[in-house]
């Protein structure tokens, strides 16, 4: 994948990861939350944000070259 693919997608996820927070807080603070959907959103986010760290880590070069 070429560098400026990985800064789009990566993009993207980081857009997908906040608009999920909203809506995580935005369920959380209804009266008639669903508990399910909760966690089901938290589930997501939280692999949202490990492909993060993992195409962050790839754009770093490698220092030991």
């Amino acid at each position: 994948m070429e560098e400026a693919d990985t800064v789009k997608w990566l993009e993207e996820l980081r857009v997908e990861h906040r608009d999920l927070d909203e809506v995580i807080q935005y369920l959380i603070e209804s009266r008639h939350h669903d508990l399910m959907k909760i966690q089901r959103l938290k589930k997501r986010k939280l692999r949202l944000k490990d492909m993060i760290s993992r195409l962050e880590s790839e754009l770093i070069p490698d220092l030991d070259a």
